[in-house]
């Protein structure tokens, strides 16, 4: 089974963190997630983060503590996703690699659809600071 390792960031912002939807054509098209990518080769996970946020959404950032480590299983693939609190240093995020942003509160995070795999990473941020 193909493994696939994902670095995903938790770029929180005056109460509020920043959440992606997926490209319609894509895998898992039109579900919301945290912005980050596919880890390349002999690339740290901290690295990727930096890089697929540049990339996608025109912004910078400072990767901080790892949150969550969630692994998946989809009928075809394995997902290794890393979460990691991240700290917006400059660039207003824009919607160059995703169909759609939002900034949400805690408060109406979950009435946003996310993939299965997220599920674990939407509890714990029920119990860490904003």
């Amino acid at each position: 089974m193909k493994r696939i390792e994902v670095s995903a960031g938790l770029v929180f912002r005056d109460g509020r963190l920043l959440i992606t939807q997926r490209k319609p054509d894509a895998h898992l098209g039109g579900l919301w997630e945290f912005p980050g990518g596919k880890r390349e080769p002999g690339e740290s996970f901290e690295a990727c983060l930096v890089r697929e946020l540049q990339e996608e959404l025109a912004i910078t950032v400072e990767v901080g503590e790892l949150i969550e480590e969630i692994s998946h299983d989809y009928p075809d693939k394995l997902v290794l996703l890393r979460f990691f609190r991240c700290r917006l240093i400059s660039g207003e995020p824009q919607a160059i690699g995703c169909h759609a942003l939002a900034w949400v509160t805690r408060h109406n995070l979950r009435s946003y659809p996310f993939p299965a795999a997220d599920a674990a990473l939407l509890d714990k941020l029920d119990t860490i600071p904003w």
